[in-house]
């Protein structure tokens, strides 16, 4: 049942991801928040284009072979969770920083009198990207699954899901 919470979250999380639209002009195509949203989108395809990284032996009614695969199929899809996270908070912030745009230029172009109130944005959005650190992802999730009185006892945590994936490469 674990697993299925899970990819659900995951699931639901790609699916917000996916369906983000910012139409950015020719002109603003460049700007920080809309290159940002890019690539939270291109992350988003390429997780979901991984394959999955929980082959073994087959439990054939063994049940430490049943134990083995269900932790393997567990990981993996806590370390999908886990960075399609990472992802929706990156993109959240470049969101926001297309809101708050959007809120000051209007549908004027850029002019000098706009360009403290920019550099502001900018300077917001590059500070939570910043904060986007394993740990704050690790935390966000286990608050939300605490909350909603999710059984956490095998959830791998960031440090086990981190060596797994320099173990794959």
């Amino acid at each position: 049942m674990r697993i299925a919470e899970i990819l659900s979250d995951f699931r639901h999380l790609q699916h917000y991801i996916a369906n983000i639209r910012a139409n950015p002009s020719a002109e603003d195509y460049y700007e920080e928040g809309y290159c940002v949203l890019r690539q939270c989108a291109e992350e988003a395809h390429a997780l979901l284009a991984q394959p999955y990284e929980c082959q073994g032996p087959e439990p054939d009614g063994d049940y430490e072979r049943e134990k083995d695969q269900l932790q393997r199929v567990m990981l993996d899809a806590s370390i999908r969770r886990f960075k399609i996270q990472q992802t929706y908070l990156k993109a959240s912030a470049a969101l926001r920083w297309v809101n708050s745009r959007n809120a000051i230029l209007g549908t004027n172009r850029p002019q000098a009198i706009h360009t403290p109130a920019l550099q502001q944005i900018t300077n917001t959005m590059r500070a939570e990207l910043a904060s986007v650190t394993p740990a704050r992802v690790e935390l966000a999730l286990r608050s939300q699954d605490s909350i909603q009185g999710k059984w956490l006892v095998e959830d791998p945590t960031w440090s086990t899901m981190e060596e797994s994936i320099r173990n794959r490469r």
